[in-house]
């Protein structure tokens, strides 16, 4: 019954490639919010996807091909973002505010002025059907690419994370590893608006990692952890909005929830066994 029923799914095109799409961000996400998480930079995502909308509503406005403008556009503000919180007028929560806000504001105000809203919810809201084959392609090129920085300066990754101060005396320069990080970020948020939303991409990001850790305490045990989780929700959220006929990025979000309450579970009974 259930083979049959996930061979009906994802004989739709557009289910494999919604799956295809959303499993290499998915897990491209699971591995950057690691980072976010423990360095309490976990809210850059919800403003970044912010700063996405708004590019994304203004180069459709203006008839420029959405992907292609908003990647170097939430970049670039990855980068401000940086900086503001950096600066000692202006720091994290207030920055995250102030960029997202006004990007949201322009967004709604370009669909206002242009008339055109019919893509726009894709973005706003997420649709598997919105996921063209061309999207595809640079969402895995790009996943691929992020993974890799990641594999390849795991350590020093690491070491930002935990303790900067140690890694600046060690000689390595932690502006640029930190802006690796939030480029990164802008990179995910944007690729995964189409499958999950402006308004929900953050999810992917947080759920991961903080549900991993009600049970694993390394480093290592967390990223993995995350990783499979990313894909097993992802998967578990896409089959079941398929079959509830429910909207995809509010159901791996619930799936998501489930999941961390019986991470939570799991740990406290640990932990009381171990006492």
């Amino acid at each position: 019954m259930f083979i049959n029923a996930i061979q009906e799914i994802f004989s739709h095109a557009f289910m494999v490639r919604a799956l295809i799409t959303g499993l290499f961000i998915s897990v491209t996400a699971a591995v950057v919010g690691v980072s976010l998480v423990l360095k309490r930079y976990s809210m850059i995502g919800d403003g970044l996807s912010h700063v996405g909308f708004g590019a994304l509503a203004v180069s459709t406005a203006l008839g420029f091909a959405p992907l292609a403008v908003a990647v170097p556009v939430v970049i670039i503000a990855a980068f401000f973002l940086l900086r503001l919180s950096n600066s000692a007028k202006l720091k994290g929560d207030a920055a995250i505010a102030l960029i997202s806000t006004a990007s949201l504001a322009i967004g709604v105000l370009a669909v206002s002025l242009s008339g055109t809203n019919a893509d726009l919810n894709s973005y706003l809201f997420g649709s598997i059907i919105a996921v063209s084959k061309p999207d595809m392609y640079l969402s895995v090129a790009l996943s691929v690419i992020v993974g890799a920085i990641y594999v390849v300066l795991y350590n020093r990754i690491f070491s930002v994370t935990f303790d900067e101060e140690f890694t600046t005396a060690t000689g390595a320069n932690t502006g640029a590893y930190n802006m690796l990080i939030a480029i990164s970020t802008a990179i995910t948020v944007v690729l995964g608006m189409r499958v999950m939303g402006a308004l929900l991409i953050s999810s992917l990001i947080i759920f991961p990692c903080l549900t991993a850790m009600r049970v694993f305490k390394t480093y290592k045990g967390v990223m993995l952890c995350s990783c499979v989780l990313a894909a097993f929700t992802f998967f578990a959220g896409l089959v079941a909005s398929f079959m509830l006929k429910t909207p995809t990025g509010a159901t791996i979000v619930l799936v998501n929830l489930v999941a961390y309450l019986v991470f939570y579970a799991v740990g406290k009974l640990r932990a009381g066994v171990l006492r």
